[in-house]
């Protein structure tokens, strides 16, 4: 559904203002008049999308995947199942997510709210939360976001432009470096009046830039003058939202409480949403434990992402009785952008025929028969189950886009894009084995009896670093491929905390990272394979992917004006990326697989772009009686 045009609003100084300043018809003072006539070049609406296509009229009730009348109570358990920023899957230390010491505790961003919140139905559209309403320029430079002014921090005081204009500025200066890079665009958020933050963007910023900004964390400015934002801790930050963080033990797990007071909870983005009395997240460091944790009922909502364990795991008495449900559940969100990465920052992988070569050790065919139970597809694209994948020869708009930098690209771009080549399944594929020697020896790599040199003759080695043992089984056939190459390859599983230190500092070969940049990539684009992004601590670019055109080509697709240019411009970049093996990549499924203790009951459709198990769920009182009653 396209959103109606809203009307231009003039806020010139009415008569009766007019009047308070003198006579009728009294010169207005200069200021006053160059406000008056920039106020009228803007226009105010409820909520802002990249592409202008909002799906929510203005006074909407709520988003129509909720159910409105979900009754409040109850508890849902469940595991780390997504990290950003410092979180870590396995562990925490700290309460503070936000910046890049310590390893953060999940879910720690339920407490506070932000200025705009975003729809499950919609890629790129955010609508009115702390604002009620924002005040647009004529060139989109300058936001005006109306705030409402009964919002409160749980300590009941009043949450004004001032902590949201802090907030930014802090986030910008001091915050983890993935978020100061997403917010470089921000040149300006000051506190107008006590209910209006005006946000200036710099000239040429990208067209996301403003959905970053309108879905940060809005902190208090008061309670961080005696806080330092910039340390870890364990003391529970002041938040406003509809949740506030209530018992955890250090590193096993962390709840959050509702508040049942919560000053925002009849708004329309919020109805039908956070209905559980109480979020908890369990942590366990070892994937089979965590699984009989969930069999025996100490969390009660599991995702699987293990086949062998979907397919034959789920034999016991608690799923045959029906007492445990599973479930697959839709996503039309892009997915399974996964891969062992290259780090190409080290010298060993700096050539990519011997990135390529890599590659083709790895038999998919014969992993997914053999150990995924034949569920899963191959990954091909960086953009993954999307229109962005790149298709065949490029098309004349591709070719448009990359014809100026042909000298700097390698033909193969211009060509079929890259596809790994589909093996015989046997698990060792000969004819793939020997392109691959082929390709070390055109790299300068040589044979010394059984151990494959690099071209300064040091022994070809590689070590794939984890922080548990569940992908053992899929890598183990890949490394004994590598090994008839020549190569020493290892598996190697660190603790958790250990992990995001090397992978904070880029103190590996290879990992293991699963992305998506949704239907409008964007600034996610700059933060995974943008160069800036190659040298920043704790940056999603594991590869440290360092391509000028691939730079020049975000910098393109940040400022597209339709979704066609911007779906032809990821095109040519796939296509870039894919020419380079930065990466070995894995398999993706376009769905969910859960399992669920049979506590919940769920609105008739999910989200479009999301599961909205945590936020549109809820607990049902005689299922759970039923549950307890048979001896959870």
């Amino acid at each position: 559904m396209i959103a109606k045009s809203f009307p231009r609003i003039s806020h010139a100084l009415s008569r009766r203002a007019v009047l308070r300043f003198g006579a009728a018809g009294l010169v207005l003072p200069r200021f006053l008049m160059a406000a008056a006539q920039a106020a009228s070049q803007e226009t105010e609406t409820h909520g802002l999308s990249i592409f202008g296509d909002l799906a929510m009229p203005e006074g909407f009730s709520h988003f129509p995947y909720v159910n409105p009348d979900a009754p409040k109570g109850g508890e849902i358990s469940l595991q780390v199942s997504a990290t950003a920023g410092n979180q870590n899957f396995t562990t925490f230390n700290t309460l503070n997510i936000y910046i890049l010491k310590g390893d953060g505790a999940a879910g720690m961003g339920a407490i506070f709210d932000s200025l705009m919140a975003g729809s499950g139905d919609e890629p790129d559209s955010m609508y009115g939360l702390l604002a009620r309403a924002v005040r647009v320029s004529a060139d989109k430079t300058v936001y005006r976001f109306l705030l409402r002014k009964e919002a409160r921090f749980h300590d009941g005081s009043r949450l004004t432009a001032r902590d949201v204009a802090f907030s930014l500025n802090l986030l910008k200066t001091k915050g983890h470096p993935s978020i100061r890079q997403t917010l470089r665009d921000l040149d300006a958020a000051e506190a107008e009046a006590e209910d209006i933050v005006m946000v200036r963007l710099k000239p040429q910023h990208s067209r996301e830039a403003i959905l970053i900004i309108a879905g940060q964390p809005v902190f208090s400015a008061a309670y961080y003058t005696s806080h330092p934002f910039d340390e870890t801790s364990l003391q529970p930050p002041l938040g406003s939202s509809a949740y506030k963080v209530g018992a955890f033990d250090t590193g096993h797990f962390i709840s959050f409480d509702r508040v049942p007071d919560y000053w925002g909870k009849d708004l329309a983005v919020n109805v039908g949403q956070a209905n559980f009395d109480r979020i908890r997240f369990e942590y366990f460091g070892d994937r089979k434990v965590a699984f009989e944790a969930f069999k025996s009922g100490v969390f009660t909502f599991r995702e699987e992402f293990t086949s062998s364990v979907w397919a034959t795991g789920y034999d016991f008495a608690a799923v045959k009785d029906g007492r445990i449900i599973r479930a697959t559940l839709p996503d039309e969100s892009p997915m399974g952008t996964q891969g062992w990465f290259l780090n190409v920052r080290r010298d060993k992988f700096k050539n990519p025929k011997i990135r390529q070569a890599i590659g083709l050790a790895f038999d998919f065919e014969w992993t997914d028969a053999n150990i995924m139970y034949g569920v899963y597809a191959r990954t091909t694209s960086f953009f993954q189950n999307s229109p962005m994948a790149a298709q065949g020869s490029p098309a004349p708009e591709e070719l448009a886009l990359l014809e100026p930098f042909r000298s700097e690209l390698d033909p193969s771009v211009f060509g079929e894009v890259y596809v790994p080549p589909v093996s015989d399944g046997s698990g060792q594929d000969r004819e793939l084995l020997r392109r691959a020697s082929q390709l070390f020896s055109e790299a300068g790599c040589k044979r010394a009896g059984t151990l494959l040199t690099l071209p300064d003759g040091k022994p070809f080695e590689i070590e794939f670093l984890d922080f548990d043992n569940a992908l053992e089984p899929h890598t183990a056939p890949f490394i004994k491929n590598l090994k008839l190459l020549g190569i020493e390859a290892r598996y190697r599983v660190v603790d958790a905390a250990q992990y995001k230190r090397r992978l904070d500092d880029f103190d590996y070969d290879v990992v293991t990272s699963r992305f998506g940049l949704g239907l409008t990539p964007g600034e996610g684009m700059r933060s995974t394979f943008g160069s800036e992004a190659a040298s920043l601590p704790g940056s999603r670019n594991v590869s440290g992917i360092a391509n000028k055109v691939v730079d020049a080509l975000i910098e393109k697709a940040l400022v597209a004006e339709t979704r066609e240019q911007l779906t032809f411009i990821c095109r040519a970049i796939d296509r870039i990326l894919r020419s380079g093996h930065y990466w070995v990549p894995m398999w993706n499924k376009p769905n969910h697989l859960v399992a669920y203790w049979d506590l919940f009951n769920r609105p008739e459709r999910s989200p479009r772009y999301e599961i909205g198990v945590v936020s549109t769920w809820w607990y049902d009182e005689e299922k759970a009686k039923r549950i307890h009653s048979a001896g959870r």
